[in-house]
């Protein structure tokens, strides 16, 4: 069965960077496109960033610049790297995969604050 798991959440002060990761079992890894969202209280689920089996990635404009996406397929990995880190980026970050359905991770913590 497919299973994601993230892990790197954590507290971070304004400006600040944390590395998120998210190792995925059950399904050919190499070839997905793993997306990378977010939910702050009280609002709805967004969309960060995603990238294709052949590396190419997307960005939300909001997190455009500071954010990066990247994948190591020997690891089953799926990478997100957050710099300059802002109070609003503080959210529950999941990472997904479709396959007919949507399959979530249980979501890593990220606070933002001084």
């Amino acid at each position: 069965q497919v299973q994601l798991v993230e892990s790197g959440g954590g507290l971070v002060h304004p400006g600040g960077s944390l590395r998120l990761s998210c190792v995925a079992s059950g399904f050919i890894f190499s070839s997905a496109v793993m997306s990378w969202y977010r939910q702050a209280p009280g609002i709805q689920r967004e969309w960060v960033g995603n990238i294709l089996s052949g590396g190419t990635t997307g960005y939300a404009d909001y997190v455009k610049g500071r954010f990066t996406i990247s994948r190591d397929n020997a690891k089953n990995t799926v990478y997100l790297q957050m710099n300059s880190l802002k109070p609003e980026d503080t959210a529950v970050y999941y990472c997904k995969h479709y396959d007919s359905h949507d399959y979530w991770g249980q979501g890593t913590q990220v606070t933002v604050s001084s």
